[in-house]
């Protein structure tokens, strides 16, 4: 068992994308660089070797208010999602568990990091421009640059996920012989570009961090990472649960806090099912760093390039205007379900390698057997042996959307509801979150949006989306950006419910991910996710020379109030 489980663990690194080179010598954080960096957030644009790392599909509910607070503390009740009784068969006719539909979700904030994008330093733009935490003064989002907004002036920026990961395949959970437990990590994301003057870090750090780079830490019972955060420090034990892991079992209920301290953000999960409880505070005492933007460095010596940080939430409110300006979505405070990442396979070249037999529902796009999107591939007798899920199975990303998540084997897919919770999980569930106002009251969002990112991702469909508005501009901007994806089969919705039980969760208001036909549903908010998550939106990016570009990234709906308001903390 013990070389079983070491055998898994350096597969399910190999999986999120670290260094092979670097697990028997020189540590290294995630490869965000790479297809299988699927923890990473979603950049505007592709990057890495020839533009490899493609992006995510990440369908989001947005959370919108004006009042000071809502930027920097967010509470939410959340219950881990159950696995059906009917296991996933190589076939693709058994049931469809949580690890096949999303490999994570998660909930997001801004928060500051002076070497990141758009901006690192702020020297393009001025003198020592820097962020500032907690204050909507970091809002810089117009497009023209002879005006004070304007987004290339924008502070350097990072962007919170609190991810949240499912049991029963290669996952970060894992590697220690668990594997029927959730557990999950604060992920911070930041981008090595200064957008205007078009540069990037020096080479040694590109190779040791990677142009997005990412400091991880598992919510622990002590508030003690596992191994050093940082990018530039991170070992094999940094992405190894131990005995200190926080893990949930499945239909476990949480509250999970994120506000913004002395020290940096801190994330408290307790299980009220169980009454555990894990912390874990963005600090540079619990080995949090951002990576010195150096580009015209010749090195990328810890002793100088790592710099030990507090990472601080960089908004006092939550809206439209309170995005990180190098990612796809527009977001600050949302929550957002990782998808569009697991596809049969039937035969793999290696363990962690491609695929070299096409497993179902696999698309013809008339390209050899496993040449399309299937990467990051693990076969049924590898996954087995390990005491997992024995199928096969691929995580990158699905840029033909014919995997699993795009076929109708969501929760509320099937009208018939004991045949749907025969096959199919149990979607999360999860309340509109809470944030405290200067008076330490609880404080409701007062709007949402749905928002999902797919004319990002949709660049390898026949015919592509065409998202550049200008600089540069496609003949035809938002042709073929569409919603559900071609090669889809079904896309997901957030629905409401009212959620009965216990004193605590009476009549209380829950949103949902899944299809239309969930039981108690009480508003599917157009039933389909053309209509749910909206038109077309256009984003501002900074680019040389005082200019912008923009893009069609993402489609959004805002709704002008909360349908679901929270009972949460009182709210």
């Amino acid at each position: 068992m013990f070389r079983l489980s070491r055998l898994l663990t350096m597969c399910t690194l190999l999986l999120l994308g670290y260094s092979s080179s670097s697990l028997g010598g020189q540590p290294a954080g995630l490869r965000c660089n790479d297809q299988t960096g699927y923890l990473c957030a979603e950049t505007f644009d592709s990057i890495g070797y020839a533009g490899e790392y493609t992006g995510h599909d990440e369908p989001s509910l947005i959370f919108y208010s004006n009042q000071r607070g809502s930027g920097y503390s967010s509470t939410y009740l959340l219950r881990v999602p159950k696995d059906p009784p009917t296991l996933p068969t190589q076939d693709g006719k058994g049931g469809t568990f949580n690890f096949q539909l999303h490999p994570a979700f998660w909930v997001s904030m801004a928060v500051c990091d002076d070497q990141s994008a758009p901006n690192p330093g702020g020297s393009a733009v001025g003198p020592n421009i820097r962020c500032r935490p907690d204050t909507d003064r970091n809002i810089f989002d117009g497009s023209d640059s002879s005006k004070a907004d304007y987004i290339g002036k924008h502070p350097g920026t990072a962007f919170v996920e609190m991810q949240f990961y499912p049991p029963g395949w290669v996952s970060p959970c894992g590697a220690i012989g668990d594997r029927t437990r959730w557990c999950s990590a604060l992920n911070i994301d930041s981008l090595s570009i200064n957008y205007n003057a078009n540069t990037t870090n020096n080479d040694a750090c590109l190779n040791a961090a990677g142009q997005e780079y990412v400091n991880f830490a598992f919510i622990t019972k002590s508030g003690i990472p596992t191994g050093p955060p940082s990018p530039l420090l991170a070992t094999a034990a940094t992405f190894t649960p131990n005995g200190d892991t926080l893990f949930y079992n499945p239909g476990d209920q949480l509250r999970v806090t994120l506000e913004d301290t002395h020290h940096g953000l801190k994330v408290t999960i307790v299980d009220l099912t169980t009454g555990e409880r894990g912390t874990m505070v963005a600090s540079a005492a619990n080995g949090f760093a951002q990576v010195l933007f150096d580009p015209k460095g010749a090195d990328c010596n810890p002793a100088t390039h790592n710099i030990p940080a507090d990472f601080h939430a960089m908004y006092a409110t939550s809206s439209e205007h309170t995005r990180v300006p190098w990612a796809a979505h527009s977001y600050n405070i949302s929550f957002s379900d990782e998808i569009g990442h697991f596809e049969y396979c039937n035969a793999v070249n290696s363990q962690g390698g491609h695929c070299t037999v096409d497993g179902v529902h696999d698309l013809d796009n008339g390209l050899p057997t496993g040449a399309e999107d299937d990467q990051g591939c693990f076969d049924g007798n590898f996954t087995g042996s390990a005491g997992l899920v024995a199928i096969g199975g691929c995580t990158s990303t699905d840029f033909d959307f014919d995997g699993v998540p795009y076929r109708l084997v969501w929760p509320g897919t099937q009208k018939n509801a004991q045949l749907d919770r025969s096959l199919h999980a149990r979607p999360v569930e999860f309340t509109s979150p809470v944030f405290e106002d200067d008076e330490g009251e609880s404080r409701n969002y007062s709007r949402v949006a749905f928002e999902a990112d797919l004319p990002r991702i949709e660049s390898n469909t026949n015919p592509p989306c065409q998202r550049h508005l200008s600089n540069p501009a496609d003949p035809n901007p938002g042709q073929d950006c569409v919603n559900p994806p071609k090669g889809a089969d079904f896309y997901p919705i957030f629905t409401t419910a009212r959620s009965e039980g216990g004193d605590e969760e009476d009549a209380r208001c829950i949103w949902r991910l899944g299809g239309p036909l969930l039981p108690q549903t009480t508003n599917t908010f157009g039933g389909t996710s053309t209509a749910e998550y909206g038109p077309l939106l256009q984003l501002a990016y900074p680019d040389v020379g005082g200019k912008v570009t923009l893009r069609l990234n993402d489609f959004r709906r805002v709704l002008p109030s909360n349908p679901c308001r929270s009972r949460v903390g009182g709210g």
